[in-house]
């Protein structure tokens, strides 16, 4: 095993938002990851050994000692209206992810124009990204017609397996 190359993976995590790392080659399995060495991440579903109660929250009544001023109160709802809002407006939307870890490239130069912006509009098969990954630029293609409604990632962020980088409104 290549320590060298151990020691990048290491400090590539450390100076990036990845949480972990995972490479598969060669009949070599490495694994590196920020989570303490105490807890087991896992896709399966995992049984608290101390559960504890979860109760709904309790709004305050107008006869609670703890009472909340009108204006906050506005505020809450407010904010409560909006998330429900921006919940209904992303079920309307399709993310287009990344397909692999890499870093996130809107332009295929440094020089050159983004392959899309915002509010342009997208055809199935056309680029709107690249993602770099161990030196090989790899184009990240719509996968539905639409019209470009958020880029979720800055150009020359580290991104991870699934994340999503562009939010298309389908036409």
């Amino acid at each position: 095993m290549n320590t060298k190359f151990l020691k990048e993976l290491a400090e590539i995590l450390d100076s990036t938002g990845v949480a972990e790392i995972e490479i598969k080659r060669w009949g070599t399995y490495i694994r590196l990851s920020k989570t303490p060495s105490g807890v087991v991440v896992s896709s399966m579903p995992q049984v608290s050994v101390n559960p504890t109660p979860v109760s709904a929250p309790v709004s305050p009544s107008p006869s609670s000692s703890a009472s909340v001023s009108p204006p906050e109160q506005e505020a809450v709802e407010e904010r409560e209206v909006g998330e429900e809002k921006e919940e209904k407006r992303r079920e309307n939307l399709v993310a287009i992810k990344s397909p692999i870890v890499g870093t996130f490239y809107r332009a295929p130069a440094p020089d050159a124009p983004p392959f899309v912006e915002v509010g342009d509009i997208v055809k199935p098969g056309q680029t709107v990204c690249i993602v770099e990954a161990m030196k090989v630029m790899n184009e990240i293609e719509a996968e539905v017609e639409g019209k470009v409604v958020d880029v979720l990632v800055q150009n020359a962020q580290p991104v991870e397996y699934g994340q999503e980088l562009f939010l298309i409104e389908p036409l």
